[in-house]
Formats: C-alpha cells, structure tokens, sequence
C-alpha cells in the first residue's frame, strides 16, 4: 500500500492554493497561462519550492516567468491566509522544464523510430 507523506499531502495543498490564487485573483493574463506542476516542501514546513510552467512562445514564457516572481509577495500572502497550518511555508518558484524535457525525448524517439524504418527499407 502507498503510503503519502505529510509534506506530499501539504505540497498537493498549497499547488491548488496557489493554483487557484493565479486564476481567480491575479489580474495579469500573462499569469493565466501558468500551471503549477509540482511542489515539493521541506521537512519542517518552512520552506516550499515551487514547480511552474507556462505555455506559449519563448518570450510569452519568460514574460509570465518574470510577472509570476514578480507577484510573489502576494501569493505568499494570501497562501497564508488561506493554508491552515501553524506556519506558512516561504515559497521558492522554479521554472518546471520537465514538460519540455519530455516534448524533446518524445520527439527524439520518433525521429530514432522513423530512421529505424528508413534504414530497413534500404
């Protein structure tokens, strides 16, 4: 049986806060095009690191990368007021690469499968 940790329930947690303070709060659209993906949260509590991703261009990206640090106070604020625990979490946000990671390997793959194919006819 899969046992979750504290810190994994508490993460899942503060990801839909955070998730829905960007949609319903925040009047920047650039920051509508966000996604939390992940959070990972320390042992103690003091401290979450704060997996992101936005879709679009390399510029749309980077724009709504520095709007998101930018508003950082105040989603760490209102994550306080809206996550029960003795102590909030200081958020840390990163951009999460893993999507792209992906896209690239899935991509590579199939190149790989389509010289697989060209080299059999040959």
């Amino acid at each position: 049986m899969l046992e979750y940790k504290r810190t994994d329930r508490v993460g899942q947690l503060i990801r839909e806060i955070i998730s829905s303070i960007l949609l319903e709060e925040t009047n920047d659209p650039r920051i509508h095009f966000v996604s939390i993906t992940h959070v990972d949260v320390s042992e103690d509590f003091k401290h979450a690191k704060v997996y992101f991703s936005a879709l679009g261009s390399e510029q749309e990206k980077e724009d709504a990368s520095k709007e998101l640090k930018s508003a950082q106070g105040f989603i760490q604020k209102k994550l306080g007021r809206k996550l029960r625990l003795r102590y909030t979490p200081e958020i840390a946000l990163k951009t999460d690469e893993s999507i792209e990671r992906g896209i690239h390997i899935y991509e590579l793959l199939g190149e790989m499968k389509r010289q697989g194919e060209l080299n059999k006819e040959e």
